[in-house]
């Protein structure tokens, strides 16, 4: 997969045209389970009125667009209230028999719209989106996230989550609906296993 994409100076005068490498740099990417998309970030729309507070609490990873990042099974997210008004995140999964943990934080980036948090799991690293788009709090969650890359194309992630460890198909298929909606392509979605969590570790 290539694409050309012309660069044109101030003056004007069109200097060269670019072939950009990422005829070799999306192949590879690919292999870590993103699919690139081109052009920049989607826009969709966030739950209305959004409770961080109510928010809070253990989710479980029910089905989500492959991500480099996950690779074990029984992935949970707690979210935990700070007095400061954040939320400390610990995230877990089971990985070839080890429970493995990361703490970060979220917050709210954009008060207008409070749906729209950021997570960074590193002091050093930017938040990362961590969108809500729909949720009924007490039994599951649709949540988007989206990184654009010099604006040519754009890396996303989709996540649809649970208060257990499993959902009915009636909820998953609500949740690719409000993906679809927002025009947010979910067909790569797999089910993340989310069985013999407690005894396996």
């Amino acid at each position: 997969m290539s694409r050309c994409v012309s660069f044109v100076y101030p003056s004007g005068v069109m200097k060269t045209q670019v072939c950009v490498l990422l005829y070799w740099l999306l192949p590879l990417l690919q292999v870590k389970a993103q699919v690139p998309h081109w052009g920049p970030c989607p826009e969709p729309e966030t739950q209305s009125a959004f409770d961080f507070k109510q928010f809070m609490g253990s989710w479980f990873e029910i089905t989500k667009l492959p991500a480099q990042f996950e690779k074990g099974r029984c992935i949970e997210t707690n979210f935990t209230l700070q007095f400061d008004g954040t939320a400390r995140v610990i995230s877990s999964e089971i990985l070839k028999g080890e429970l493995k943990t990361i703490e970060g934080t979220a917050v709210v980036e954009d008060k207008r719209n409070p749906a729209k948090l950021g997570i960074s799991f590193s002091y050093v690293l930017p938040y990362t989106p961590y969108w809500i788009l729909s949720t009924d709090y007490g039994s599951w969650a649709v949540v988007y996230s989206c990184t654009d890359i010099l604006r040519l194309f754009h890396l996303d992630f989709a996540w649809i989550l649970g208060r257990g460890r499993s959902l009915p198909p009636t909820s998953v298929a609500h949740g690719k609906e409000i993906f679809a909606k927002n025009k947010i392509d979910v067909s790569r979605m797999v089910s993340t296993r989310q069985d013999d969590c407690e005894r396996d570790v």
